[in-house]
């Protein structure tokens, strides 16, 4: 059996948004006990991760560390978006833009402190929200 959804996450800009609760949802709510969950995000500027859910030090560390790694002020031939474009495209492509995570008990079977993030790249624009787009596909 195979489920697909799309959903559509908004994300106040750039940082470490937890979605597993989200993700584990969609489980439930199709009454999956186990199986094999994949995610997909459909974006080039915005990833996923799985990373520790327990102390909000450690997401705020990466968060430093990728900015550090991929500044937004270096001389980038794409920049037509803005200062973060480029930059945001470099940081996805150190990441995920899928992840596959078994499914028991209905629910992700995860490690006791590790969490599914939405790792976004980009700052919104004039105080806005940024929209993003994954696919749900449990095969059970």
């Amino acid at each position: 059996m195979f489920i697909q959804k799309e959903i559509s996450l908004t994300v106040r800009g750039k940082g470490i948004h937890d979605i597993t609760s989200i993700v584990n949802e969609t489980i439930k709510k199709n009454e999956v006990s186990k199986g094999i969950c994949n995610l997909f995000i459909k974006h080039t500027s915005a990833s996923l991760i799985i990373q520790e859910n327990a102390d909000p030090a450690v997401l705020e560390d990466l968060n430093n560390f990728y900015d550090k790694l991929v500044p937004e002020n270096d001389q980038y031939i794409h920049s037509q978006e803005g200062p973060d474009d480029m930059p945001a495209h470099i940081r996805s492509t150190l990441t995920n833009s899928d992840l596959n995570i078994p499914i028991k008990n209905n629910s992700l079977e995860l490690g006791t402190w590790q969490g599914v993030y939405l790792f976004e790249h980009r700052r919104p624009n004039y105080d806005s929200e940024i929209m993003r787009k994954l696919t749900i596909t449990i095969m059970a």
